[in-house]
């Protein structure tokens, strides 16, 4: 037997006893889950019951952003990062080497599909990634956040010299600005409503970090009327498309990556169509384990992100205290 943390509906998470995993079949590996970090999807899931048009329909072990040790196939012995999301292989998406669009993926955590919150798991072995000595369990489950990041800002064409706002100052939002910076931007500011994490972004060295109220004429002088080329929504809430709208020179372009509480997103469409700007969806992430342990290898910290810890044991609570947003990144450490 083994323990896991499975969401029975809203607010309803409960430590259990379940089987051990089955014997890995070819190709799979058995890993000893170590490190889980909350995504603001886990919350999503844990106090309102879903995300957007996707609702919990069965109890399910969450958890996507997850570090263990591989204790066989490929990697035996070897700490790993773990990529959550296992794509087809067969559809046309997948042989056109867009894993992240395929439309039968199956995601850690989601629809039926037990994530990391469990002492044991099999999974993919092409889906592991070894840690480097550096890099603790902790970084090696927020590879998966910065990975997210790394492919918002390539959906957004970030290119030397921009002026980049990031909307959204959660720790994917953060992670973006200090991707954005090792871009080549020229500067990068966010808006994001909870002083803490304003302070934490300019941690990770955002220019400046103002309040969504505060945002448009603090950009307005900033760019001296003309408006930053380039913003990486990561709230999930209209208020924040309306701030990049009003944010954006002309032809500048907006890549979303919040994901929003409900189905449906507005924005204003006469600025943006009289600005011609561009909207790109950011789907998850695009094979970017190697370039994030690059980066977490080479100066972009992970560790500090981490602002508390909870056992296993106290899952329930780890949640509870997480949906508060009191701190930045909430892990659950497992084993």
């Amino acid at each position: 037997m083994a323990a896991a943390a499975r969401l029975h509906g809203i607010g309803d998470l409960r430590v259990e006893q379940v089987g051990s995993p089955p014997a890995p079949g070819p190709g799979w590996s058995t890993v000893a889950v170590t490190s889980v970090g909350l995504c603001g999807s886990d919350l999503h899931w844990y106090a309102e019951g879903g995300t957007g048009e996707v609702t919990l329909d069965q109890p399910v072990v969450p958890g996507h952003e997850f570090a263990g040790v591989a204790l066989d196939g490929p990697y035996a012995g070897q700490r790993v990062a773990v990529d959550p999301a296992i794509p087809c292989g067969a559809c046309e998406q997948c042989a056109a080497g867009h894993g992240n669009l395929c439309p039968d993926v199956r995601f850690a955590g989601h629809a039926g599909l037990d994530g990391g919150l469990q002492e044991r798991l099999v999974w993919p072995s092409e889906l592991l990634f070894p840690l480097p000595d550096p890099l603790s369990d902790d970084a090696g489950a927020l590879l998966e956040p910065l990975g997210v990041a790394i492919h918002a800002v390539g959906v957004a064409h970030v290119r030397a010299d921009d002026d980049v706002l990031v909307v959204g100052g959660g720790p994917i939002g953060v992670l973006a600005a200090a991707v954005a910076r090792r871009t080549g931007a020229r500067r990068v500011v966010v808006s994001e409503p909870l002083a803490h994490r304003r302070e934490t972004a300019l941690r990770y060295g955002a220019d400046a970090a103002w309040a969504p109220d505060e945002t448009p004429a603090a950009v307005e002088e900033l760019t001296g009327g003309r408006g930053v080329d380039v913003v990486v929504e990561m709230a999930g809430v209209d208020d924040a498309i309306a701030t990049a709208v009003a944010c954006t020179r002309p032809g500048a372009r907006i890549a979303l990556g919040g994901i929003p509480s409900v189905p449906l997103s507005s924005f204003p469409a006469a600025p943006a169509r009289r600005k011609g700007l561009t909207f790109a969806m950011v789907r998850r992430m695009h094979a970017t384990y190697p370039r994030a342990i690059e980066l977490a290898t080479t100066g972009l910290e992970l560790d500090a992100l981490v602002s508390d810890r909870f056992p296993l044991a106290e899952a329930p609570q780890a949640f509870a205290h997480a949906v508060a947003r009191t701190g930045d990144k909430t892990v659950i450490t497992v084993g």
